[in-house]
């Protein structure tokens, strides 16, 4: 891949991660109309490592929050466990006080540590049950062209969905599995993650805001979880010295257009401005599928 190649889908990478657009549904497009297919998997790697840098500085401050109280939830879990041994040892002492146990789940942060937790599994298990169907489904046009007109749909309930006022404290652990759920589907190249986590978010009444930071920290583990399953391949592939340089240059465009794009959608969601962006997505899902049956 040249230079050239490597910044196009660097770009397109950064814009259409975090705008909803599909990601996955543009670099499938680009990769068919220019003769693409056999882009390294380092490549794909990176360019998801761009992305995750964007999320890490859009965010920092909630993320180390998150780890903190992550690592918090393990240490309080660990000390209830201790509990529960010292307690068993004095059932038989009647006379002999229980230990009380500590409350785990005790702030916003941990409580957002957990519905991250359970928005996750969902999508790990469908994106590894699925895994061979997306694959393939990124080789034909026609796949990401139906599935951007989806994305189109999608956007403008969006853009017709009241505002919600749930938050950290008081969105469900249903409502967080269902949004799971949708991230999962929109494994499929041409279904926006941020777009269908973001509607999602909205029709489970969640704040806009609140919205918008959910749906793009949701998408650190997912992210991370596809680079560690595509490591066996990784390590099979061999790359030139430029080929890596062009990588990187590819991976530093993703993560600085990346970053502005968060930006950008936190202002489109507070002034639910979708409408746009759907229009596009039917543009670019016709011409897709045209191009599916012309090609």
């Amino acid at each position: 891949m040249n230079l050239l190649n490597s910044i196009i889908m660097g770009l397109i990478q950064g814009l259409t991660e975090f705008l909803p657009v599909s990601s996955s549904g543009h670099l499938a497009i680009f990769k068919q109309l220019f003769g693409m297919e056999d882009v390294g998997i380092a490549f794909d790697v990176l360019l998801h490592v761009g992305t995750l840098i964007a999320v890490f500085v859009a965010f920092w401050k909630d993320i180390w929050e998150l780890i903190v109280n992550a690592l918090g939830i393990i240490a309080d879990i660990c000390k209830n466990i201790g509990t529960w041994f010292v307690n068993l040892s004095k059932r038989r002492m009647i006379t002999e006080k229980k230990k009380p146990y500590i409350k785990v789940i005790s702030t916003p942060y941990r409580r957002f540590v957990m519905l991250i937790l359970v928005t996750t599994i969902p999508t790990g298990i469908m994106g590894i049950v699925f895994d061979d169907v997306i694959e393939k489904a990124s080789t034909l046009l026609i796949i990401p062209g139906i599935c951007l007109l989806i994305t189109g749909v999608l956007l403008l309930i969006a853009d017709n969905t009241p505002a919600g006022q749930k938050d950290e404290n008081t969105v469900t652990y249903k409502n967080a599995f269902g949004i799971g759920v949708c991230q999962g589907l929109a494994t499929l190249p041409g279904i926006s993650r941020s777009g269908t986590t973001i509607v999602a978010c909205l029709v489970s009444k969640i704040d806009k805001t609140f919205a918008v930071k959910y749906s793009f920290i949701m998408s650190i583990p997912v992210i991370l979880g596809a680079a560690v399953l595509q490591v066996p391949d990784l390590a099979k592939e061999s790359t030139s010295s430029s080929e890596i340089f062009n990588y990187i240059i590819g991976m530093i465009v993703a993560a600085v257009v990346g970053y502005i794009c968060i930006k950008t959608m936190l202002n489109v969601v507070r002034k639910k401005k979708f409408k746009g962006f759907a229009y596009y997505c039917f543009a670019m899902g016709t011409i897709a599928i045209i191009a599916f049956f012309v090609k």
